[in-house]
């Protein structure tokens, strides 16, 4: 199972800064939505620059204009972008037709409520996506009684390749490796913690 840091900054030196603490300990660079909307797609070129040997995950939560917003991502440098899993089936198709074009991939976020949810991953997964990250955004987790259960277990039951990402801990890294996730995406655990190196490294020894 991969480790993935969300650089969720919104500037560029301390998404530079946070980067190169953790870099060692990961195996995928997320730009978060924030930094990118703050700073702007030139931030995936600069993150891309200082860790060529990264994987760089550019969150765009695309919503519309699939393929010419991957295409953005993708020639500034990202390896991976993301589409809304619930937007319309054609912009996950565009955004899939870039990542062809490019020798780039497609991941669908599910951060957005949909009726049923394991049904909708499974549909997103037939239009090409690489994987499908099962998310609880920010406002999702701080509601009394979340628990990253329900992700896994919507990660068990659709069968196809998903990550996940909402709250993960070294506490809750081994259930996700357990469920069978592609990746583990950890924000504030990294970022929020008094030393972002070492708990990189306690997340990726406990996700082995």
């Amino acid at each position: 199972m991969k480790l993935q840091v969300a650089l969720d900054v919104v500037d560029l030196p301390a998404a530079l800064r946070l980067a190169h603490q953790v870099a060692e300990h990961v195996d995928i660079l997320e730009l978060g939505t924030p930094l990118v909307k703050s700073v702007g797609i030139g931030a995936v070129s600069a993150i891309k620059a200082a860790h060529p040997d990264k994987l760089v995950f550019a969150d765009l939560k695309t919503a519309d204009a699939g393929e010419l917003e991957a295409a953005m991502a993708f020639e500034a440098g990202a390896d991976l972008v993301t589409v809304m899993g619930a937007a319309d089936d054609d912009t996950v198709r565009g955004a899939v037709a870039a990542g062809r074009k490019y020798g780039k991939e497609v991941v669908a976020d599910m951060i957005t409520v949909v009726e049923d949810r394991v049904a909708r991953i499974r549909e997103v997964a037939k239009l090409g996506v690489a994987f499908v990250e099962i998310h609880a955004g920010l406002d999702e987790q701080a509601r009394p009684g979340y628990t990253i259960d329900t992700l896994l277990e919507d990660g068990r039951q659709a069968g196809v390749p998903f990550s996940i990402a909402g709250g993960i801990k070294t506490d809750t890294i081994a259930a996700v490796r357990d469920a069978g996730a592609t990746v583990a995406v950890a924000g504030g655990a990294i970022y929020n913690a008094p030393n972002p190196t070492t708990a990189a490294q306690q997340l990726k020894k406990h996700a082995a």
